[in-house]
């Protein structure tokens, strides 16, 4: 039995296909999770803040934004919030 160049070549493409499908998927997903994580890294970074900050009178609301903000940009994205916080 003789396979066919034709059947074979059109595997190859449909596995090569398949892949790129699959790393096109992957790669959203793996920056939908490092979001998702440094989400909650920076909610719990605010909450450290605020913890120390009410020795001192001092708090920063810990919604969404501001924890994606803290968690996206880490040391410079509490920086931010914290004098957005004053200044507003």
């Amino acid at each position: 039995m003789r396979i066919p160049w034709e059947m074979i070549l059109a595997f190859g493409i449909g596995l090569g296909l398949m892949c790129l499908v699959g790393y096109l998927l992957l790669v959203p997903m793996r920056f939908l999770w490092r979001l998702a994580a440094g989400g909650v890294l920076g909610a719990i970074a605010l909450m450290v803040l605020n913890a120390f900050g009410s020795l001192v009178g001092f708090s920063v609301a810990v919604n969404p934004f501001t924890a994606l903000a803290v968690g996206f940009l880490g040391l410079p994205g509490a920086a931010l919030v914290v004098l957005l916080n004053l200044l507003l």
